[in-house]
């Protein structure tokens, strides 16, 4: 596969903060780039003000990165498609996109983190699902959007079953400050990145009831135990769930002031009910849909997963944080 040229055309869908800072990224790598966003209205402030205020406060868009609300006109003629879509939308973004995608020429690289409810599919088989066969990657790892945009070193991993694909994406993404490892472990790349957000919640639920280091150092090792065994189950290797993809994501998510999974955490161990504390959100923590895909997966494979059931029963069954941890914390004694 030829290497992308620094005139190739890349689109990015999704205008959050994820979707907006590789659109900058790659900007400033020398690609012609379109970022696409679903709300017109929105749309037009971006282009006016050039700062995603909503999603990336204080990051300036470059004026020579094309931002538009036309779905046909940002996928035209376009090398690389980069899906940025919540998870949970994903679907109907996708049959929207469908009739302006080449896809047999084009690139599809998903960097969303999170399960589809409905189906319990991964991104990367939601997106076969609807376009077929195509040539499919995913971007996944630590990756707190606000750091890598102010040029912190960053690194993350490009998942494809498809070497040549894997190389070629890593060469568009990698920079000085922004490290792509290879990996042919999609299932295990996607799953780290997905799950690991569930455990953040978690953890934002000790911090809210004013535990310390000792309660989230026992729910980050534990609660990799539990994404690793739900992982080989599906088909992934033990080992990704060690790398970047995996430990690495996890410990990020769950420490970052940033995670929007941790703050949903903390707030409902604060008293907050979950619908108040989505309510006063502005962008998606996608542990709170992820938990329902997980615990649903985990009865399904019969894999067994009791943080994750913890924290999908004080979401989803109005259980009380405190109750929770009890429950967890006098479980039947087990060798590790």
């Amino acid at each position: 596969m030829e290497i992308l040229k620094k005139q190739g055309r890349i689109a990015v869908l999704g205008d959050g903060g994820w979707g907006t800072t590789l659109a900058i990224h790659l900007h400033h790598k020398g690609y012609g780039v379109t970022l696409w966003g679903a709300f017109d209205s929105y749309i037009t402030y971006l282009k006016k003000n050039r700062i995603n205020t909503k999603f990336l406060p204080g990051i300036k868009i470059p004026r020579g990165l094309n931002i538009t609300s036309d779905i046909e006109g940002a996928l035209s003629d376009k090398d690389v498609v980069i899906l940025a879509i919540p998870s949970q939308y994903m679907r109907s973004i996708l049959r929207r996109a469908k009739p302006y995608i080449d896809r047999h020429n084009s690139i599809l690289v998903s960097v969303t983190k999170g399960i589809e409810n409905k189906t319990q599919m991964r991104m990367s088989e939601v997106i076969s699902d609807e376009l077929g066969r195509v040539k499919l990657g995913v971007l996944s790892g630590p990756t707190i959007a606000h750091e890598l945009a102010k040029g912190m070193p960053t690194a993350a991993v490009i998942a494809s079953s498809l070497d040549e694909v894997r190389h070629y994406l890593q060469n568009i993404f990698i920079s000085d400050r922004f490290r792509i490892y290879g990996n042919d472990d999609v299932i295990g790349v996607e799953l780290g990145g997905s799950l690991k957000n569930i455990i953040a919640i978690a953890c934002g639920i000790s911090d809210g009831l004013g535990f310390g280091t000792n309660t989230k150092a026992a729910l980050l090792s534990r609660g990799l135990v539990e994404i690793s065994r739900l992982g080989v189950a599906l088909g992934a290797k033990a080992n990704t769930f060690s790398g970047i993809s995996g430990l690495g994501d996890l410990v990020t998510t769950c420490i970052s002031p940033y995670s929007r999974n941790r703050y949903v955490g903390e707030q409902i161990g604060k008293g907050k009910k979950l619908k108040q504390v989505i309510a006063h959100m502005q962008m998606i923590a996608e542990g709170v849909p992820t938990a329902k895909s997980a615990y649903e997966l985990s009865i399904r494979h019969k894999v067994d997963m009791p943080i994750i059931k913890e924290v999908h029963s004080v979401l989803y069954k109005n259980k009380n944080p405190l109750q929770a941890v009890e429950d967890l914390m006098t479980r039947e004694k087990k060798a590790e």
